[in-house]
């Protein structure tokens, strides 16, 4: 399937996606005051695959045949959930040795990583494309980075989670050809879910009362930056260039800024608006320019 950078309705699901993701960050900080970052994952990201079930019944059923986008669905679930546990994983080890803005930024480098790992696969990548995903970095830097760039013992695991990420975005490229989007995205979560809580039950205390606490945050994980979010991200990727969704997929962090000042009264300071105005640039000059070429 070519994949461009012009389909609107998949570029207003990937938009929707980034912003359910950065919100999604005030919700994390708020669940985790209560639960440790593996059982956080674990629940909200099986939540997410128990809120497919009914769609998928419901599929089924109207159907009546199966689907012809099958094709080793449980390899392709098993792949796409163990890169997605592994890349939430050194995530949140990293960010034990690090500053959140610092690893906001760094995480951002799978806007590069995504295209560079396309080249090895063969994939065509415009000189716009490049050009957009550097402006678009470049306007993460000045969105998270407010002091000297010093390099942080995490910093590394940070670095290697954004690899896994970009290698998410490649992969579901690679996979919705093959596969049909729902059932995908209920395997992978459901993968990433188990092996969560099963870190969860190694390195941290799993206790119903607390779980409780966090009940809103996890809800909100669970259903609308899982559930929602990661199965638009799924659909979308069947019609747009991996290199370009990655860039939209990067404004999360824009997102979790203004979900910061919005709802936890966090300061936005012009440098933090001067970098959401440049990563919309790297966006608009890949789409508006691109598209006029």
């Amino acid at each position: 399937m070519q994949k461009g950078v012009y389909n609107r309705g998949a570029i207003i699901m990937l938009w929707v996606t980034s912003a359910i993701w950065g919100f999604a960050f005030v919700a994390q900080r708020a669940g985790m005051e209560f639960i440790g970052p593996f059982t956080f994952n674990g629940i909200r990201f099986l939540l997410g695959s128990i809120s497919l079930l009914p769609l998928l019944f419901w599929m089924k059923y109207k159907q009546k045949r199966p689907a012809t986008k099958q094709t080793n669905i449980i390899k392709g679930g098993l792949s796409a959930g163990l890169i997605l546990f592994i890349g939430a994983s050194l995530q949140q080890a990293g960010m034990v040795y690090t500053e959140a803005g610092k690893a906001g930024f760094i995480t951002g480098f799978y806007v590069i990583l995504v295209p560079l790992i396309g080249i090895f696969i063969g994939q065509h990548i415009t000189k716009l494309l490049w050009m957009g995903a550097f402006i678009a970095l470049a306007g993460l830097y000045l969105l998270t980075i407010h002091g000297p760039f010093v390099l942080q013992k995490g910093d590394l695991l940070i670095l290697l989670s954004a690899l896994f990420w970009a290698l998410h975005v490649q992969l579901i490229n690679k996979l919705v050809d093959t596969h049909s989007a729902l059932p995908l995205s209920a395997f992978q979560f459901a993968v990433c879910g188990i092996l969560s809580l099963a870190a969860a039950s190694i390195f941290e205390t799993i206790n119903l009362d607390t779980i409780l606490l966090a009940f809103w945050p996890l809800l909100y994980g669970g259903l609308m930056s899982v559930g929602i979010a990661y199965t638009l991200q799924v659909v979308a990727q069947q019609h747009v260039h991996p290199a370009y969704a990655s860039i939209i997929l990067s404004f999360e962090t824009v997102f979790a800024v203004l979900g910061g000042w919005l709802l936890l009264g966090e300061m936005l300071s012009l440098r933090n608006l001067a970098g959401c105005l440049l990563m919309l640039a790297g966006i608009v000059i890949v789409q508006v320019w691109g598209s006029k070429r």
